[in-house]
């Protein structure tokens, strides 16, 4: 078996990532940014080359804001704002309509992600609103690049638009290899993603989007000074989706980690709060820790898409193919072994994780803390399959996730700080779960 414990630590790669800065209040600019970095940062929505919303439809909205709904008649989450033919609002919306934003947020992350719903509902009432507004942000971006989600933006042309098709004739240019989609669904995503990323230069400017998800979003990072850059990169994570579909190593794997994975954990902590620069640190751990084990839960799925996130060269260097992974993989002698020496090296990342929750205040400490333990048990469960994930999705049930959710709720809100090291030590010989 070849050792696959190298691994990336923070901003070892060969271009600058965020996510260990040495203070809070430096200058969030990346340093050395590419071409194709400075492409995608420089994406902004004008005020004066758009049509805004008018006041009187804004008061209109604001009159009625208390009996707009945002669940339609067969139960479908309803944009409140859907019928609006302009895509900003040129004066700051009122806080009735701002918390019909945080409505929609909210209820589209009760229906989409029940178990991270369920990590945020004890955080405080403002805390909770804006992670289910970076929630919905990551979900819909993630809806467009891997989903059939129809995003929209309106007034525009479209795939016609000359500032999409410009950014996206840049954009190829760039690219080291063209698209993996067919040309209808590429032209398709890629002027969506272009849009949104249109959306996004509206939390740091002047306007307002009328998408709620942005409305709410503007108001979270305003809030909470969460920096652009990591919002953008996980749509840049998203538009490499639509060009790449292998990683030939762990190097290459760990930026889309990044990408798509850590820079959630630094949009969350800056709504958990924190003082230690250290923090930055632990939350890209964070992320790769459970991108890494959703890869490794997803191999069957991903394959069936044409999609291999496994490292080509430590698979072909452990003797596995890539025609193996449609679930005859688990019949070749080193797939376990593999999976085993992956998880492993996961667990580093693991290590490093845990150490960001004694840093973050104990009213937010448990919500990502729940995230981990999940995921840990997730890994723990493949391990336990021996690497089968072909048979049946890996997941908790029922009992497992209430289990886990009392021992994290027992030790990162009642226990008594002083009594954490007791929890640790009883937790490393197994008496104790490990969360």
């Amino acid at each position: 078996m070849v050792n696959m414990l190298e691994r990336r630590k923070p901003l070892e790669l060969l271009f600058p990532l965020k996510g260990n800065a040495t203070t809070r209040g430096e200058d969030s600019e990346p340093k050395n940014m590419s071409t194709l970095d400075h492409l995608r940062a420089g994406v902004m929505l004008a005020r004066d080359a758009v049509k805004a919303v008018s006041l009187t439809a804004m008061e209109a909205l604001r009159e009625g804001a208390t009996f707009i709904g945002i669940v339609g008649e067969t139960n479908e989450l309803v944009d409140p704002f859907e019928h609006l033919d302009a895509p900003i609002w040129s004066e700051r919306p009122p806080q009735e309509l701002t918390k019909l934003a945080f409505r929609y947020c909210e209820e589209l992350t009760m229906r989409e992600a029940g178990n991270f719903y369920h990590s945020f509902k004890y955080l405080p009432d403002q805390q909770r609103q804006a992670m289910c507004a970076v929630y919905a942000f990551c979900r819909r971006a993630d809806d467009i690049a891997d989903g059939d989600w129809a995003d929209r933006f309106p007034g525009s042309m479209g795939e016609l638009d000359p500032e999409a098709v410009s950014y996206r004739e840049q954009l190829e240019s760039l690219q080291d290899q063209g698209t993996i989609l067919d040309p209808e669904a590429y032209l398709n995503k890629i002027t969506q993603l272009f849009f949104f990323r249109k959306k996004l230069s509206t939390c740091y400017s002047d306007v307002y989007s009328t998408d709620p998800v942005f409305l709410a979003l503007k108001e979270t990072v305003n809030t909470y000074a969460i920096p652009r850059d990591v919002f953008d990169d996980l749509i840049s994570g998203m538009e490499d989706d639509l060009y790449n579909n292998r990683y030939r190593s762990f190097d290459e794997l760990y930026v889309y980690c990044y990408r798509v994975a850590s820079v959630v954990g630094l949009m969350c902590i800056e709504i958990y709060g924190y003082e230690d620069p250290r923090a930055k640190k632990f939350a890209e751990s964070w992320g790769i820790f459970m991108q890494l084990t959703n890869v490794l839960r997803d191999v069957g799925e991903d394959i069936e898409r044409d999609r291999v996130y496994l490292p080509l060269n430590e698979l072909e260097s452990n003797g596995i193919q890539e025609k193996e992974l449609d679930g005859k993989v688990v019949l070749n002698k080193n797939w376990e072994p593999y999976c085993r020496e992956y998880a492993r090296r996961a667990r580093t990342y693991l290590h490093e994780a845990r150490q960001l929750l004694p840093l973050l205040p104990r009213r937010t400490r448990y919500s990502p803390a729940a995230m981990i333990a999940f995921y840990d048990k997730i890994l723990r469960q493949i391990e336990r399959q021996q690497g089968d994930v072909f048979t049946k999705r890996v997941k908790l049930n029922k009992v497992q996730k209430i289990s886990l959710a009392a021992a994290v709720y027992m030790r990162h809100r009642l226990l008594p700080a002083f009594l954490d090291p007791v929890w640790s030590g009883l937790a490393r010989i197994g008496i104790l779960p490990a969360v």
